[in-house]
């Protein structure tokens, strides 16, 4: 059987190029020729399919052992077209930390569009079972939420919500299918930013969704067809292009990740690090029995002599910037870009800075950090 590291370089053959081109090649055409006698070919209408994006869709549900995967613009338009497959007055629960874009397009636009959600600790099963309703479908969550890297249990929740006939939704970004694969730990949706580590470069905007069933699939299928929000050719290429390295870059990442939150827990200018790879973690233990690495992400909390903003300013090799999962490392300030009515439970502060972990020298890192500590000293 083909292993996952060559799965990552070579994805489901389609067979339709007749140059022999080793690199899938971009089919950049919005229309594609009916068959001489007028019906319908494989391809037709670049919006209902297109060459390039089935090689990577079949690429991603082969990663993820799904049934079939899906390309869309962007990771919240995956999402939107995930939710869009219940009906009205369907309920969630949710996870209480999730990604900005995902809270923005839960709050303000399905919760006023006839469907409700709970936000839950989804660390905590009874919590989460005692928020089901009879109108509730799915329960939707990180597994290592944003930005505090919590630590849910997919397994355990997708038999809980296999028990009240519920489908479990994962995002599943910040781990991509070399770290975990929920859809075996019994998920039935799984969901990538792929402008994330899967893109893994930077430039590119791009949503994945991966379903385990097929009436799942054929539902999920309908709705990129018609709401129409696919990823382009190019940007399908880009990904794939990622996707050939994801397990070298991924190594590289968290063994530098890995060693910055090592170096930060015994900093005295450090009052915390949030970071599932570190034994002391509260997570640690169930990310070692469901995910095979704690991938490069972390978050700290800053002793309250150093300045954050002053730090993230100060430092030489990390760029004060959004996004994670690129080559270049990057920090930011989760505080500022909540809303204020969300800042008092959100266990956040202006002090917490996360980190993005890159490719770079992992001394380099750790001695840009340290003399952004000392230069942001109040």
């Amino acid at each position: 059987m083909t292993q996952f590291n060559t799965k990552l370089v070579h994805g489901p053959q389609l067979n339709v190029d007749q140059a022999g081109a080793i690199v899938p090649p971009v089919y950049q055409s919005a229309m594609f020729r009916f068959a001489p006698d007028g019906q319908e070919t494989h391809w037709d209408y670049a919006r209902s399919g297109n060459p390039t994006r089935e090689y990577l869709e079949r690429q991603i549900a082969t990663l993820e052992n799904g049934d079939a995967g899906f390309a869309f613009s962007s990771g919240v338009a995956a999402i939107a077209t995930v939710l869009a497959i219940f009906p009205d007055h369907s309920h969630f629960i949710i996870g209480d930390s999730l990604y900005s874009g995902t809270d923005r397009l839960i709050n303000q636009y399905f919760s006023q569009h006839g469907l409700t959600f709970t936000p839950v600790d989804t660390r905590d099963l009874a919590a989460v079972e005692a928020a089901i309703r009879p109108e509730t479908k799915a329960i939707f969550f990180e597994t290592f939420s944003n930005p505090l890297l919590k630590v849910s249990s997919v397994k355990a929740i997708s038999a809980l919500a296999k028990t009240h006939d519920l489908l479990t939704i994962v995002d599943n970004t910040f781990l991509t299918p070399y770290y975990q694969r929920p859809l075996d730990l019994g998920a039935d949706i799984v969901l990538h930013s792929a402008t994330k580590y899967l893109g893994g470069h930077g430039d590119l905007i791009a949503g994945l969704v991966v379903s385990a069933h097929p009436d799942l699939s054929e539902k999920l299928a309908f709705l990129q067809n018609t709401i129409g929000a696919i990823l382009s050719p190019l940007d399908c290429s880009l990904v794939t292009r990622g996707i050939a390295t994801l397990s070298v870059r991924l190594d590289r990442e968290t063994a530098n990740a890995q060693a910055v939150a090592e170096f930060l827990a015994q900093h005295p200018d450090v009052a915390h690090v949030y970071y599932p790879g570190l034994k002391t973690d509260p997570g640690y233990a169930l990310a070692q029995k469901e995910t095979t690495g704690a991938s490069g992400l972390l978050t700290i909390k800053l002793a309250d002599n150093i300045d954050p903003l002053k730090f993230v300013n100060s430092t030489k090799i990390f760029d004060f910037a959004d996004s994670l999962g690129t080559v270049s490392s990057l920090v930011k300030l989760p505080w500022f870009k909540l809303p204020e009515d969300k800042r008092a439970d959100s266990g956040l502060t202006p002090q917490h800075v996360r980190i993005a972990i890159g490719l770079e020298d992992q001394q380099d890192l750790i001695d840009d950090l340290q003399q952004a500590l000392v230069a942001a000293e109040k």
